[in-house]
C-alpha cells in the first residue's frame, strides 16, 4: 500500500471547524513532534511550545507586529494600532492609552457589572436552561463596554451583531470574508462618527479620556483613536464574552471547582488564572519575522509570518504539570491567556475586574448548571475560541 496514503502527513489548519472544536490533540502532536511546523493551509510558520512562543514575544525586534498581528489581517489596521505596531511606535501609544485606562476608571465598572449580571440574571429565572452566550455574556460584556465608552443604546444589537463577525474566518476560503470586511468597515465608520461627535462634546468616559490623553504634549492622532476604540469594541464584546463563556463552561464540565467557588468566592480569581491557562479564548497571533530564524532544525526567512499558537503553550507539559487537568489551586500562573512581553493585554485588568464581579452574581444565583448539549457549536475564527451557543441546565 502506499504509505502516503496508509500514513497520510500531518496537517494543521487553523480554519478547520474540528480545530475550532477541540485544538489540543493537534497542539500536542505540534508541541511533541512539529514544533516548527510549516502550514501549508494557513500559508504560515506555526509555533507551540511555551518557551519558543514566550520567547518570540519577548522579541519584537525579531517577531514583529508591524504587518498585524491576527492571523488574516484587516486593510489598513496594521502599524496603526496598540497590537499591530512595534516600539517605538508602540510604546507611545501604549503610554497615551494607558494614561486613559486608569485604576479609577477600572473599579468603577465594578458597580455596572453586577447591576448588568443582576438584570440578566432576572431575566432567567424559574427556568430550566439558558444559553449563556446569547442571554447572559454577551449581554453583560455589551451593557458594560457602553458604559465605558458612553454610548448610545439605541445600535446596541448592531454593534455586537458586527464585533461578532469580525473575529469570524470563512472555514472555507481560509480568509476574511465579505460579510467579516464589511463588518470590519461597519465598526470603523462607527467609530469615525463616535470620535468627532465626542471631540465636540467630551464627557466623562474611556473615549474622551482617549481623544484627550496626553504624554508630553503629544495626543493619539484621530486615525489612532477611531482604530483603538474599534479594536476595544471588538475585544471588548467578543473576546471577553468568550473568556466569560468559557469559563462557565470550565465552571459546567468541572463541578467540583464550581462548588468550591460556590463555598469560598475568594477563589473566583485563581480559578479564573486557570481558566485562562486551560481554555483561553484568545488561542492564535501572529507575527512576522524581520530575519530569517532557525528554530528546531527549520530555517525561516525574513518576511515569513508565524502564528504563536497561545493555547497550545497553556498546555505545554514541559511548563505545567498535568497540564490537561483542570485545577484552580494551580501554581506557578505563568500562563499566556494575555499574551505577553510588550504585547501583553491591555485590557486584561479590565477582563480580570469585570469578570471576578460578573461570576460572584452569577454563582451567588445559579449555585447549580451542568452543560446541556454534550456537542457544541463554536465560532469560526482563525485567532479566537469560544462557543457561539453554550446552554446550561440549571439545578
Amino acid at each position: 500500500m502506499n504509505e502516503t496514503l496508509e500514513n497520510p502527513p500531518f496537517i494543521f489548519d487553523p480554519y478547520s471547524p474540528q480545530i475550532d472544536a477541540d485544538p489540543f490533540p493537534a497542539y500536542k502532536v505540534l508541541r511533541d513532534e512539529y514544533p516548527c511546523f510549516w502550514s501549508e493551509q494557513a500559508g504560515k510558520w506555526v509555533l507551540s511550545r511555551y518557551d519558543d512562543i514566550l520567547a518570540a514575544l519577548t522579541n519584537w525586534r525579531v517577531y514583529s507586529s508591524a504587518k498585524g498581528n491576527l492571523v488574516d489581517e484587516f486593510p489598513g489596521r496594521a502599524g496603526a494600532t496598540l497590537g499591530s505596531s512595534d516600539p517605538p511606535r508602540h510604546d507611545r501609544l501604549r503610554g497615551l492609552i494607558q494614561s486613559a485606562v486608569t485604576k479609577r476608571a477600572l473599579d468603577y465598572l465594578i458597580a455596572p457589572a453586577k447591576a448588568s449580571a443582576r438584570t440578566h440574571l432576572d431575566a432567567i429565572k424559574g427556568r430550566d436552561s439558558f444559553d449563556f452566550v446569547a442571554e447572559f455574556g454577551s449581554k453583560v460584556t455589551v451593557d458594560l463596554l457602553f458604559h465605558l465608552f458612553a454610548l448610545p443604546t439605541d445600535n446596541a444589537d448592531e454593534v455586537r451583531r458586527n464585533a461578532v463577525l469580525m473575529v469570524q474566518t470563512d472555514p472555507v476560503t481560509r480568509q476574511k470574508a465579505p460579510e467579516h470586511l464589511a463588518a470590519f468597515q461597519w465598526m470603523a465608520d462607527y467609530a469615525e462618527n463616535l470620535v468627532r461627535e465626542r471631540k465636540k462634546s467630551p464627557g466623562d468616559d474611556l473615549l474622551s479620556n482617549f481623544i484627550a490623553a496626553e504624554i508630553d504634549g503629544e495626543k493619539l492622532l484621530d486615525r489612532e483613536v477611531q482604530l483603538t476604540v474599534t479594536t476595544l469594541i471588538m475585544a471588548g464584546i467578543e473576546s471577553l464574552s468568550g473568556f466569560l463563556g468559557m469559563f462557565a463552561l470550565n465552571l459546567a464540565d468541572y463541578p467540583d471547582a464550581r462548588r468550591a467557588l460556590v463555598a469560598d468566592p475568594s477563589l473566583i480569581p485563581d480559578a479564573m488564572e486557570e481558566s485562562l491557562r486551560f481554555n483561553t479564548s484568545a488561542q492564535r497571533f501572529k507575527r512576522t519575522l524581520t530575519t530569517d530564524v532557525e528554530l528546531h532544525g527549520q530555517k525561516m526567512r525574513a518576511g515569513d509570518a508565524i502564528i504563536l499558537c497561545y493555547g497550545s503553550a497553556n498546555r505545554d507539559e514541559r511548563m505545567f504539570a498535568d497540564p490537561d487537568v483542570y485545577d484552580i489551586t494551580r501554581r506557578p500562573k505563568r500562563h499566556l491567556g494575555f499574551g505577553g512581553g510588550v504585547h501583553s493585554c491591555l485590557g486584561a485588568m479590565l477582563a480580570r475586574v469585570v469578570t471576578h464581579a460578573v461570576f460572584e452574581e452569577l454563582l451567588a444565583e445559579v449555585p447549580e448548571f451542568t452543560r446541556a448539549d454534550a456537542v457544541l457549536p463554536w465560532t469560526s475564527s482563525s485567532n479566537f475560541r469560544s462557543p457561539k451557543v453554550l446552554n446550561l441546565a440549571l439545578g
